[in-house]
């Protein structure tokens, strides 16, 4: 029912990047030329809301906004590069940017796809429509059944709840009356205080016509200053996954991640080195920096440049994204990285491409 691998990834379809990456070596020449397939980019650093999860709450919400110009330049040098998509999240709420409605629609314009990882309450009609029209696909951060239990994790009020609803129904209504292809889905972060509504929260997404409901573990950032959730075991939540299972349709699915929450208790990484860092996945945090690793930033290891200083290509091909290479292949113990990361599933699988194992040749 995972019809778009989010339990897992999707660099194994794009081999012409990969065996770029592969034959490349340890050359940093060529290395270099290796673009990201896919960035994020945090529009904006504020938020309405202060998630009792909040992976970057360290990052303080400071109200600070893309250079509206910087930003359009790097996508257009990020799109010449080999750049595919844009998801726009980051450390704040990325409707909170005026201008990302027609950001959205300049990507469109160079070819990039994008998408938006959002609570979808700061919108209104006309920029749902943008959205809807050009976005890939559009996820919502959704995490309880009930308004009350959404107010309590979002800390926020209750009327929230119903504005999301609001909205999604609006941009369901669009989508179909219009014709439009975007993916309208939601995200529930699985936690204790929320496991009960789970399935509420499944059979409202059906009701309203999302296309799905990913129901996903936490992972304790390296640097949050919340630890609420850090003992979380997901051995007792195994079970949900038949419950929600039952909510399913021909239009409509629940995205269990099991997967993932199996891993959260394994000991050690399946690989020994990040592989895939800086290569096939960047940031750009709202001040403008450019990151390899989501979960280092503001670390200077891992940060290459600004797109307010510099184009994209001088920061992704220069000398601190080399000397970062560096320090990630000899320097980074990632015993202490974040478990189930972003590019977890990725660096599995590069790993077994650097090494591999008898009888791969078997095919």
């Amino acid at each position: 029912m995972d019809k778009y691998a989010i339990d897992s990834h999707k660099l194994i379809f794009h081999p012409e990047r990969v065996a770029q990456w592969s034959e490349a070596g340890n050359d940093w020449e060529k290395l270099k030329k290796v673009y990201p397939l896919y960035v994020e980019i945090s529009p904006y650093g504020g938020c309405n809301h202060r998630c009792t999860f909040c992976a970057l709450d360290y990052m303080g919400y400071e109200k600070i906004a893309q250079e509206e110009q910087a930003l359009r330049n790097a996508l257009d040098e990020m799109a010449s590069g080999g750049v595919r998509s844009v998801m726009f999240a980051g450390e704040g709420e990325p409707l909170l940017f005026n201008p990302l409605a027609s950001i959205v629609e300049h990507c469109s314009r160079i070819g990039i796809d994008t998408s938006i990882t959002t609570n979808f309450v700061p919108c209104n009609t006309k920029s749902i429509e943008t959205f809807v029209r050009h976005c890939s696909w559009i996820k919502v951060s959704f995490n309880a059944g009930t308004p009350e239990r959404y107010a309590q994790i979002h800390q926020t009020k209750e009327d929230d709840f119903h504005r999301v609803v609001e909205n999604l129904r609006y941009a369901v209504k669009l989508k179909r009356e219009k014709g439009y292809t975007c993916t309208l889905g939601a995200q529930m972060l699985l936690l204790p205080e929320n496991r009960d509504s789970a399935v509420a929260l499944a059979r409202l997404c059906a009701e309203i016509g999302l296309d799905y409901l990913v129901i996903k573990p936490y992972s304790q950032h390296l640097f949050s200053e919340t630890h609420l959730y850090e003992q979380i075991n997901y051995d007792e939540f195994m079970d949900l996954e038949a419950e929600l299972a039952e909510c399913n349709t021909d239009r409509f699915n629940v995205v269990f991640r099991a997967n993932t929450m199996r891993k959260y208790t394994e000991k050690q990484h399946a690989y020994k080195k990040c592989l895939s860092t800086p290569f096939f996945w960047g940031y750009i945090a709202s001040n403008g920096d450019v990151y390899g690793c989501s979960a280092y930033l503001g670390k200077e290891e891992f940060c290459y440049g600004n797109i307010n200083e510099t184009g994209f290509q001088d920061i992704w091909e220069g000398e601190k994204r080399r000397l970062s290479y560096e320090y990630v292949q000899n320097g980074l113990d990632i015993n202490g990285c974040r478990v189930n990361c972003r590019m977890d599933e990725i660096n599995r699988y590069l790993w077994r491409l650097k090494n591999p194992q008898a009888h791969d040749n078997f095919i």
